[in-house]
């Protein structure tokens, strides 16, 4: 799967947790879920799970931690894909 399909697939999957839409609409890989989105981290939870059911992947603790912006979701995702 091309990078731009996760990119996109995830963008589905935030967009309800999401409180800041402005940055929804020019979000990037450099977003920062929690900071610039306003995701709460409580939340980040629920969309690595959706993340995990979504692509049929699994997702160690110590790797959901290190999603940081919508690149690092990104990366992490096409690596569990290409394994």
């Amino acid at each position: 799967m091309e990078r731009q399909e996760i990119f996109e697939q995830i963008k589905e999957i935030l967009e309800p947790y999401v409180k800041n839409e402005e940055a929804f609409a020019a979000m990037n890989e450099d977003t920062s879920i929690l900071e610039d989105l306003e995701v709460n981290s409580a939340r980040l939870v629920d969309i690595i799970l959706a993340f995990e059911d979504e692509f049929d992947i699994e997702v160690d603790d110590e790797s959901a931690d290190q999603v940081v912006t919508i690149g690092d979701a990104v990366e992490l995702i096409h690596e569990r894909l290409e394994a």
